[in-house]
């Protein structure tokens, strides 16, 4: 380790992109990011919660051969501390008296110095430590060149003064100087100010700087932005990493008799939410794609809003080379969907074929003549369109090895308005948790701003006419999506209350929503739960997205107060409008 004054220390901030598992990479990540700090003259460099890991592992934690793995790479990293670089804090599964912990290392002198456990297990939303994890002992701080340094990890400053097992209350009672916290904290909108108002708290009660460590990427469903940043003592901001964004900074810290504080570090500008929404969204569907090995995507451009949005964030996250565009024309689409969905993919660069399915769905339609026959046509044969179009993607998804990217937005994925094994189709959602409005909000902001680091041109990409025709299926002639279901800023205002908020009906009601379109909502989304069921997974951006946070049965009779549950025979009727699994099952 350099030699320094003891009133001085650098420490670098690693906001890095772990992939779950990948051990041998984690590790080859931290050796790079330690080499950058060595340069820049750090003492330490810190990492994020559970970084050799990968965050969150889940289930995969509980692997012995896994936690053997992990145990390994932290004793090699460890070894390489008996050199003239910087110590290193980093997160890491730590299996001790047959316990599982989520636990914070401290690598120097080429071994393991010290290791502090999570005490308080995040069991809520996104999170279920404790059912892989066991809780930690109280810490105290652990030293570093004479400094003392409290290591609470993530969940651990979430808890107020004076509550049960406060870490950092018990950290600065016993002598901490300086708090240091790894996290593992997915983005959604509105996260960043939230994490800043408990830095906050926990400065002002310990009267201590802290410093903010927060991974960046996706993993699965789950995108993490970064941000990391520090606070003074003072609860100054002390710096400020940029958000969504990979970065080794090495800060710079001075003692006094008032403490420590922070002499160096930059300031990045933050994002506002519509634009974080964006990149997060970018983001998602990049290390979707990549970190699962795809050589790149297919869509179908139907020159709709939807599948406009997901074709610009698909060039955005992965170029136009790896982004496939197919228009899957019917009898029913417009001829100004074929030239919007041109145009669209003219100015993102990306291929675009056409590939009609008429005889596709007149195959199908005849090969089921025979046991149709009797019926009247109804949403049976509209869906036959949506899933010939599934077949044609999946094809050449097989033949071409591109994942499918699916177009739905949350409004959607909330009432049923889908096709099971049709548009619903795909590998990954991007905008699976942006409600209709939302998507046309991005859309526009889009055609006037692009996010660092996106792949797709400068300028407008979605054609003014896609931002403002009236949204169809066009599955039949004339069809709206304002023929079955409510205005759509009624009812994504309806539905943010419903599945965000967990608002009764009544209270809805009394806010003004008619009556029956509450009703039919709330109706709408419960019978829509055995779809999203086998929905593909898309990024978080809400507080409750579908699958990690709202967790409903499928099996589920329960309605609120006020609305009559279904008679048996009435229950029967609707189990059988779901078989049909169609756009309009309602």
């Amino acid at each position: 380790m350099n030699e320094r004054s003891a009133d001085r220390l650098a420490i670098a901030v690693a906001q890095l992109n772990p992939i779950v598992g990948d051990i041998s990479g984690n590790l080859e990540r931290a050796r790079a990011a330690r080499a950058i700090a060595a340069r820049d003259g750090a003492d330490l460099v810190a990492f994020s919660e559970l970084f050799i890991a990968g965050y969150p592992p889940e289930d995969l934690v509980l692997k012995p051969a896994f936690q053997a793995a992990c145990r390994v790479a932290v004793e090699n990293l460890a070894r390489e501390t008996n050199d003239d670089g910087p110590a290193v804090l980093i997160g890491t599964p730590w299996l001790e008296d047959n316990k599982l912990y989520n636990a914070y290392a401290l690598l120097a002198e080429g071994r393991i110095k010290a290791v502090s456990r999570k005490v308080n297990l995040p069991n809520y939303g996104v999170f279920d430590e404790k059912r892989v994890f066991a809780s930690g002992p109280v810490p105290g701080p652990v030293n570093l060149r004479d400094v003392r340094l409290g290591l609470p990890i993530c969940e651990d400053t979430w808890t107020d003064w004076g509550d049960y097992e406060n870490v950092v209350e018990c950290l600065a009672e016993t002598g901490a100087e300086f708090l240091v916290v790894p996290n593992g904290s997915p983005y959604w909108r509105g996260k960043a100010d939230i994490r800043l108002n408990v830095s906050v708290a926990r400065v002002t009660e310990a009267a201590l700087p802290l410093i903010y460590i927060n991974q960046v990427g996706g993993q699965d469903e789950l995108v993490f932005d970064g941000a990391s940043f520090a606070l003074n003592a003072d609860r100054s901001v002390a710096f400020q990493l940029p958000a969504f964004t990979e970065a080794v900074v090495t800060t710079r810290w001075s003692r006094s008799n008032a403490g420590w504080r922070c002499l160096q570090g930059p300031i990045a500008a933050a994002e506002d939410s519509d634009q974080s929404d964006y990149t997060a969204c970018m983001l998602g569907l990049r290390d979707y794609v990549d970190k699962n090995g795809f050589a790149g995507i297919v869509l179908g451009l139907s020159g709709g809003i939807d599948s406009a949005l997901c074709a610009a964030l698909a060039t955005d996250a992965l170029g136009a080379e790896r982004v496939r565009a197919v228009m899957l024309p019917f009898r029913y689409t417009a001829q100004q969907s074929l030239d919007d969905a041109a145009a669209i993919a003219r100015a993102l660069g990306m291929r675009y074929d056409v590939v009609p399915i008429e005889s596709a769905v007149k195959g199908l339609e005849s090969t089921l003549s025979g046991i149709f026959t009797g019926t009247a046509r109804d949403v049976t044969e509209e869906n036959l369109q949506a899933r010939a179009r599934g077949v044609v993607l999946m094809a050449i998804s097989n033949k071409f090895g591109l994942m499918v990217v699916t177009t739905g937005n949350k409004s959607e994925m909330s009432v049923g308005y889908a096709t099971l094994y049709g548009d619903m189709n795909g590998g990954f959602n991007p905008i699976k948790d942006l409600y209709k409005t939302e998507v046309y909000r991005l859309a526009r902001l889009r055609n006037r701003w692009k996010p660092q680091g996106a792949l797709g041109p400068d300028g407008p990409v979605i054609v003014e006419d896609v931002l403002i025709r009236a949204p169809s299926a066009e599955l039949r002639e004339n069809q709206t999506d304002q023929d079955t279901l409510p205005p759509y800023d009624v009812l994504d205002a309806i539905l943010q209350r419903l599945v965000e908020g967990e608002e009764p009906t009544s209270d809805i009601v009394a806010a003004g929503f008619d009556r029956d379109t509450v009703m039919k909502v709330e109706r709408m989304l419960y019978l829509a739960e055995y779809k999203r069921r086998q929905a593909a997974p898309g990024v978080k951006v809400t507080l409750r997205n579908f699958g990690r946070d709202r967790r409903y049965p499928i099996v589920n009779r329960f309605r609120d107060p006020g609305t009559p549950l279904p008679e048996p025979d009435r229950a029967l009727a609707a189990g059988a409008a779901m078989a049909k699994a169609g756009a309009a099952d309602f």
